[in-house]
């Protein structure tokens, strides 16, 4: 199941810290990048059938929003990030297990259309285009794929000239709604989320980033489920977790 997707106070944090008391020890909470949700939901099962009597529940948004709620205090055991920056920050502030650290899925940076659009991108430069008025991303501030778009889009030389255009997402898959909606011409998400969306969008483009998409997962220092998250992690970086991930579009870090 999925829990407490958009925390934002300390009053939803403190309602999250009355509730686990009721879990069993045999539950694990987890929170993870949005991009995750599909291949997560599929690789929690797989774990839940693998572990008898074991039960995940998922919490899914972008990765910063994520780190907060774990500062704040909400109830987490295993954190999974799609960068290295907001679990460099977690480990900063000594909230993951240092050692259990690990890097388990690696993605793609993509430019998607809307499927019925007749406009297509043939490189980054083209987006200066007045047909694309409207180009989302992540917020940079707190969302993975705006760092590594804006990281892209700097290095094109592309900063100033796209800078009125920005509609800036909550998360990965809410750019990737933005353009199956048609809401704005072009998007920046993963090769995973276009996938999901086959029908809605297409890609463009592959982009290459100067900071390799890489995800890690790590235990909660604070976890009170310490061997039962070890061995979720375990399952994520064995064959079978492999499969599910790579099935989704992931690929080995």
């Amino acid at each position: 199941m999925t829990i407490f997707p958009r925390l934002r106070s300390a009053a939803l944090v403190a309602t999250l810290l009355l509730g686990s008391a009721a879990c069993s020890a045999q539950e694990l909470i987890v929170s993870a990048a949005a991009s995750l949700t599909n291949a997560f939901q599929a690789a929690g099962k797989a774990f839940e059938q693998a572990r008898p009597g074991a039960k995940v529940a998922f919490n899914f948004a972008a990765s910063g929003p994520l780190l907060a709620q774990i500062q704040q205090g909400a109830p987490v055991d295993v954190f999974a990030s799609a960068d290295q920056e907001t679990m460099n920050r977690a480990a900063s502030a000594n909230l993951i297990a240092p050692a259990t650290r690990v890097d388990f899925a690696a993605n793609t940076l993509v430019l998607i259309v809307p499927a019925a659009s007749t406009q297509a991108p043939k490189q980054l430069g083209d987006l200066t285009n007045p047909s694309f008025q409207r180009i989302s991303t992540g917020t940079p501030a707190t969302v993975p794929v705006g760092r590594y778009t804006m990281e892209a889009i700097d290095k094109a030389g592309l900063t100033a000239q796209l800078q009125s255009r920005w509609i800036y997402g909550e998360s990965v898959r809410q750019v990737l709604n933005y353009v199956a909606r048609g809401e704005v011409d072009a998007g920046f998400v993963y090769r995973t989320d276009a996938l999901i969306e086959p029908e809605k969008t297409r890609i463009v483009l592959t982009i290459p980033t100067i900071t390799s998409v890489t995800y890690p997962i790590a235990q909660i220092a604070s976890s009170k489920n310490a061997a039962l998250a070890g061995e979720f992690i375990a399952f994520v970086r064995s064959a079978p977790g492999q499969e599910i991930l790579q099935r989704y579009g992931f690929s080995k870090p």
